[in-house]
């Protein structure tokens, strides 16, 4: 709910109340008062809270949970958090459906696997070998 979103929202951004309060406008106790529950924002002050806290209305008013870890709190804008897969012996993991579906992933389709030291991702092979094409090519025009 968005009571939750907004408490987890300000703690991970290290905002007080009167902080956010301040920066949208109201009294620190109004703000309070969304927290618990009491009351809630119109639509321009869930649009403010949105943009101070780099997500979107729609992420701000819903709680996702994911087995296991509880209530996430909403993805930057932009962004999208999934929630987890298991995997398997031979290294299988199953893509969430919403995210084959936003990418268009089919069965068979390759992925090109990146990583850095906090984890991986996945990347379609044509968007990537595209990208690398695109990024040849600037290379090159920067030499001539």
């Amino acid at each position: 709910m968005l009571k939750d979103n907004l408490v987890m929202l300000r703690n991970l951004h290290g905002f007080s109340q009167e902080a956010i309060a301040e920066k949208i406008g109201i009294s620190r106790q109004a703000y309070a008062k969304w927290e618990t529950g009491a009351t809630v924002p119109d639509i321009e002050k869930c649009l403010s809270l949105a943009e101070v806290y780099g997500t979107t209305i729609d992420s701000l008013v819903r709680t996702e949970s994911v087995e296991g870890v509880g209530i996430i709190p909403p993805a930057p804008r932009g962004k999208n958090i999934w929630g987890s897969v298991a995997v398997g012996e031979r290294g299988q993991i199953v893509i969430p459906k919403g995210a084959r579906d936003l990418f268009g992933l089919t069965g068979g389709q390759r992925m090109v696997v990146l990583s850095d030291e906090n984890g991986i991702a996945l990347i379609p092979e044509e968007v990537f070998m595209s990208n690398m094409r695109n990024a040849m090519e600037r290379s090159l025009e920067k030499q001539d």
